[in-house]
C-alpha cells in the first residue's frame, strides 16, 4: 500500500507574526488546520512547511526563493494582506506553478489576485466551518496538483494573459566535496559568531550583530585580530584602516575565500566600529 503513496512537497506562504488583531498563536492554529487538511488526502502524503523553513542553511531569502520555486504546490494565505505574503505570492505566480490561495472572511479580495479563486475560512476558526473548509482544501490540493502534471494543462495563471515566457531559476551542479567544504565554512563562521557573543556576555570584546554574510566574515576577522594582537576593540579604532583591511583580506584568504571588492570589505570594517563604539 505504501508504494502507492505519493509524497507531495507543499510549501506554505502565510503570516506568522501578529497582524490586524490576529496573534502568532492564531497563525499556528491556521497552519495546523492546513496540515490536517492535506494529510487526509487519499494516495498522498505531505508535511507542509513555511517556505522560509527550508532544510538548507544560509540566507533566509535564498531559502524562501528556493521554497517558492521547488515546491510541488504552494498554499498561500492572504488573510490580513501581509506585505511579505503578497510579495511571495507574486513571485510564485511569476514561476507559473500550482498555487492555491486561501483567506479568512474578514479580508477583502486584492485587485491583482482577485481573478484567482480563493478558498475562504472563518477568522474565528469555528469548528463546523473549519471542518468544511478542510474538506474543500484537501480536494482542491489534490485536483490542482493532478491537473498540473497533465500534459498541456490549461490551468495556468499566466496563460490566461496570453503567451508569456515563465521565469526560471538557473540550477548548477556543485561537486560534493566543494559543497561540504562550503557548508563547513558556514558552520565555522556561525560558531565564531556564537563564541564572540558569549565572550561579550562575559564582559570581553563586544560582538556586534552582522546583517550580511560578508559582514559576518569581516566581523569574525576583526574579532580574531583583537584576540591575536591582544588589543581591545576600542583600541583598534586607533589602528590605520589599511592595516585592518590587509589583515581581513589575508584572514579570508586563509579560510579559502577570495575577496573581490576591497571597498566592500572596508565598508564592513567601518560598520563594525559604528556598532561597537
Amino acid at each position: 500500500m505504501t508504494d502507492n503513496i505519493k509524497q507531495l512537497n507543499i510549501g506554505l506562504v502565510m503570516p506568522i507574526a501578529p497582524i490586524d488583531g490576529c496573534s502568532s498563536e492564531h497563525w499556528l492554529d491556521v497552519k495546523r488546520i492546513i496540515t490536517e487538511a492535506v494529510s487526509s488526502m487519499p494516495g498522498y502524503s505531505s508535511n507542509p512547511k513555511i517556505v522560509s523553513e527550508g532544510d538548507s542553511s544560509g540566507l533566509i531569502h535564498k531559502r524562501i526563493v528556493e521554497g517558492l520555486y521547488t515546491s510541488d504546490l504552494i498554499i498561500c494565505d492572504v488573510s490580513c494582506k501581509n506585505p511579505n505574503v503578497m510579495f511571495e505570492l507574486g513571485m510564485r505566480l511569476a514561476f507559473d506553478k500550482p498555487t492555491i490561495i486561501i483567506k479568512d472572511d474578514k479580508t477583502d479580495y486584492t485587485f491583482d489576485a482577485g481573478v484567482i479563486e480563493h478558498l475562504q475560512y472563518p477568522r474565528d476558526l469555528r469548528y463546523k466551518s473549519i471542518v468544511e473548509f478542510k474538506d474543500l482544501l484537501s480536494e482542491k490540493v489534490r485536483a490542482t496538483y493532478e491537473e498540473s502534471i497533465k500534459e498541456g494543462s490549461p490551468n495556468s495563471f499566466l496563460k490566461s494573459f496570453g503567451t508569456i515566457k515563465v521565469a526560471s531559476i538557473k540550477e548548477s551542479e556543485v561537486p560534493a566535496n566543494e559543497f561540504f567544504i562550503e557548508t563547513l565554512k558556514e558552520i565555522q563562521n556561525d560558531l565564531e559568531i556564537i563564541k564572540s557573543s558569549r565572550n561579550a556576555k562575559l564582559g570581553k570584546n563586544p560582538a556586534p550583530e552582522p546583517r550580511t554574510r560578508l559582514e559576518r566574515m569581516v566581523f569574525n576577522s576583526l574579532l580574531k585580530y583583537s584576540q591575536d594582537k591582544k588589543v581591545s576593540v576600542e583600541e583598534m579604532t586607533s589602528i590605520k584602516i589599511g592595516v585592518l583591511l590587509d589583515y581581513v583580506i589575508i584572514d579570508l584568504q586563509d579560510k579559502g575565500m577570495t575577496p573581490k571588492d576591497p571597498q566592500l570589505l572596508q565598508n564592513a570594517i567601518f560598520k563594525f566600529f559604528d556598532l561597537v563604539t
